[in-house]
């Protein structure tokens, strides 16, 4: 690593909020030439939003900007947009891939920098008439997977190929540009393999040694420790430590990441609830969902009756997999049982039939009928599933919307959950996020589930609607005596709202505690990534 006395990156004060919502306030970070920083925190901490900034992010724009200072090689910067990162000399790997399922790895590579050969009608009419310089393109690619270091089919359709070999050629394409100072890799290993990961992990080595500096986002603390230089570590918006790797350990690692203040502890109220002795309501067994970008391999998993459990976990690790697995969004196998009666698994109608509901984390693409009015998003699923709200004409041989009636229930749960909107008419599309959330929630407790799958209800919401939407959870559950499975990557949020936490890693549960636990408790079996898995 070059000791240079100016860095190639310096952030002073970055500060971000999204509309009165602070997300980031007065972050610090250098990086020389060839340094590699390990940038964590858990889901939420900011590091996406910060890595956003610094990429030029076109949502940071249209929602006011930063403030604070960017410098790159000792020079102020401001990109408002990625191609103005780029041609500084900064990429960037996201976790969701932006590859051309068409082409070849080649053609991916070198995409929109095509080498190109002249031609006797280009020498006429222009440049515009070259030909593509397939011999060029090939070379260009094969150089930058050499400079990479792991061997890919360059020839490879991008459709055809495993996911590890995709994720390498997203950084085989970052590495070919020429002016490559800094790499952004946001969760790169998530998708690998143990042996694709240990290559990619030699790979930054040898990015660092090139010169190539690298912040490296990953929650497999063990892979920070063995690659980077440094370590920093966010919590909740705040940059809490950057220390050296050799100085630091995964222990204090995890313990800054999920430190908290005394008063964001368990509430009492559920700590006196024992459910040991209950009933078993709900059994997983075996349970594997082919999720992408989730790992649910072997889960097994016992929910009493009337208790509130909630699962947690680090990204990727198989706690969103679960409920969509058991629901029937993604193709899953092993044995559900509920109720004493054997659930079938890819069949969400029996599942609904069964007096299951779900609230997807996906709000806009699973949760909401977005150009529809919050009457039909409310009362729709239960008029579909239960025949609720219609009423019958001919001894039933018609039935209609009975108007009344999902008027009325609408209006319930606005007022309930305090949703801010013009009335129950208006379309769910012009809500803000954390209204479309409230709305995902009526329309499961319009159902009247004796279990409710709940996933990341608080995501995207400011602090003052993640309270009301707790609170609506924990009174939905006392009040009716509804079994809530609750998945939330906010572990202080299933602690102050469940009664036990399951904790999945590697695609298993690595253990279930109270939720009255010490946060270090949880934070153990988050961090610990099973090597057999």
């Amino acid at each position: 690593m070059e000791t240079n006395s100016t860095p190639l990156l310096s952030m002073k004060g970055i500060k971000k909020d999204f509309f009165g919502n602070q997300v980031l306030t007065d972050i610090n970070l250098t990086l020389r030439a060839g340094e590699v920083i390990g940038l964590c925190g858990e889901n939420g901490a900011g590091k996406s939003t910060l890595m956003k900034i610094l990429f030029g992010a076109a949502d940071i724009a249209a929602t006011g900007g930063y403030e604070g200072d960017i410098y790159l090689d000792g020079e102020k910067v401001s990109f408002t947009t990625p191609f103005e990162a780029i041609a500084a000399g900064i990429g960037m790997v996201h976790q969701e891939f932006s590859l051309i399922p068409g082409f070849d790895a080649a053609e991916n590579i070198v995409l929109n920098r095509e080498p190109e050969k002249h031609n006797f009608i280009s020498e006429l009419f222009g440049d515009r008439l070259n030909t593509l310089d397939r011999e060029g393109i090939d070379k260009k690619a094969a150089e930058a997977i050499d400079r990479m270091g792991v061997e890919i089919d360059r020839h490879m359709m991008i459709n055809t190929m495993p996911v590890g070999h995709k994720q390498f050629t997203e950084i085989a394409r970052e590495l070919s540009k020429d002016q490559l100072k800094l790499l952004i890799l946001d969760e790169p290993t998530a998708v690998l393999t143990e042996r694709e990961a240990l290559a990619l992990l030699d790979s930054i080595k040898s990015m660092s040694a090139q010169g190539i500096s690298v912040i490296f986002i990953t929650h497999r603390l063990q892979e920070i420790l063995s690659v980077c230089d440094t370590v920093a570590v966010m919590r909740d918006g705040v940059m809490v430590e950057c220390v050296p790797a050799k100085e630091t350990s995964i222990q204090q690692i995890t313990k800054c990441m999920v430190g908290r203040s005394v008063e964001g502890g368990a509430s009492a109220e559920h700590s006196d609830r024992n459910f040991d002795k209950a009933e078993t309501i709900l059994s997983i067994e075996k349970l594997w969902v082919d999720m992408p970008g989730e790992t649910v391999r072997n889960v097994n998993l016992s929910v009493k009756r009337g208790e509130i459990l909630g699962i947690g976990g680090l990204a990727g690790q198989g706690k969103l997999g679960i409920p969509n697995g058991i629901m029937g969004l993604y193709e899953a196998g092993g044995t559900v049982t509920f109720e004493g009666k054997s659930i079938p698994l890819n069949s969400p109608r029996v599942c609904l039939d069964s007096s299951f509901a779900f609230v997807s984390e996906d709000r806009r693409g699973v949760g909401l009928l977005l150009d529809e009015s919050l009457e039909w998003n409310v009362a729709f699923p239960a008029m579909q599933i239960q025949n609720k709200f219609l009423k019958n004409y001919l001894g039933g041989l018609i039935k209609w919307r009975d108007e009344p009636a999902i008027r009325k229930v609408t209006e319930k749960y606005i007022d309930e959950l305090q949703i801010k909107c013009t009335s129950s008419k208006q379309k769910a599309r012009e809500l803000s996020g954390g209204n479309q959330q409230k709305i995902c929630l009526a329309k499961a407790f319009a159902l009247e589930p004796r279990l409710l799958f709940v996933s990341e209800p608080t995501r995207g919401i400011d602090v003052g609607a993640k309270a009301l939407v707790l609170q609506a959870l924990r009174k939905f559950n006392r009040e009716n005596g509804v079994t809530i499975v609750m998945i939330s990557s906010e572990l202080e949020e299933l602690r102050q709202t469940c009664d036990r936490i399951a904790i999945v890693s590697g695609g298993r549960i690595s253990g279930i505690l109270p939720a009255d636990n010490p946060t270090e408790e949880f934070g153990e079996l988050m961090f610990a990534q099973t090597k057999t898995a």
